[in-house]
């Protein structure tokens, strides 16, 4: 995720509680997907969409904390 930001993930994740517990949560979700996508586990294919749909706000919010510690 976000490679050309490699570096500062790794700084981030070390400096800021929040953006940690994002990348966490976010990186929980993906492998819960992964999951339930391989069939281990048992969910519906919306309790699936409504997971994919959380990853993808976690990672809008990662974008954007990203690109502002770039400009700061």
């Amino acid at each position: 995720m976000f490679p050309e930001y490699r570096d500062l993930i790794t700084q981030l994740k070390t400096t800021d509680r929040h953006f940690l517990n994002l990348f966490d949560r976010h990186n929980d979700l993906d492998q819960q997907i992964k999951n339930l996508e391989a069939h281990i586990g048992h969910a519906t294919h919306l309790e699936i969409e409504s997971l994919k749909k959380e990853k993808l706000v976690l990672k809008d919010e990662l974008y954007g904390l990203l690109r502002r510690a770039a400009t700061a």
